[in-house]
């Protein structure tokens, strides 16, 4: 009979995500992940194969995590659909410049993905997708509704905003200020020429 693993995956996991948001997953190396998660070399690989192996796993958590935060903020009925996404893009500006946020997976993923048929490709890609189907579902209600042209196209609109995000989210881990991320964010907004995106407050 095996004998039972004396650690929880998801702790593991979760403190291998911590090791790969620093350094992402070029740079991180085994000892890293070794002082992070307390589990030596062999055990890393008997329960998740490798680095890479680790980091796609923690990667799908955190794209989940990342899908549901957003599919949060959008989802809300006491709002319009566009005043939603103003605020979710607001928010980020905020969260983006905190001096403690590090970038996460999904965009690490994005940056060191070589675009090639491979584990690391398909993930980002999917990532994207994700979150762009998201930023669709809301932007379709915005037409609608009427504050986007009936010719306003959706999925192109969606991708746009994941690219917006994605880039906002790096220019704070550099260093950029507040001020700076929410006119960029204000500026994303204004290409919907939607009735409540600008900033009249």
């Amino acid at each position: 009979m095996a004998r039972p693993r004396k650690f929880v995956e998801r702790d593991v996991v979760s403190n291998a995500s911590e090791v790969f948001a620093v350094h992402g997953l070029a740079a991180a190396t085994l000892d890293d992940l070794v002082r992070a998660t307390g589990l030596g070399k062999q055990s890393l690989y008997n329960a998740f194969g490798g680095k890479r192996e680790l980091f796609l796993r923690a990667l799908s958590e955190d794209r989940e995590e990342a899908t549901r935060a957003v599919t949060e903020a959008l989802g809300h009925d006491d709002a319009s659909p566009l005043e939603r996404i103003r605020g979710h893009m607001l928010s980020m500006a905020i969260d983006f410049s905190s001096s403690d946020r590090r970038v996460s997976l999904a965009t690490r993923a994005l940056v060191e993905s070589t675009g090639e048929e491979d584990p690391l490709s398909t993930a980002t890609k999917a990532g994207i997708d994700e979150l762009a189907g998201v930023y669709a579902q809301c932007l379709e209600h915005a037409r609608e509704n009427g504050e986007l042209p009936a010719d306003a196209n959706v999925q192109s609109l969606a991708v746009y905003f994941v690219a917006v995000t994605r880039g906002m989210e790096l220019l704070g881990r550099a260093g950029v200020g507040r001020a700076t991320l929410t006119a960029v964010a204000l500026d994303a907004l204004r290409t919907l020429h939607g009735p409540r995106t600008k900033d009249s407050d």
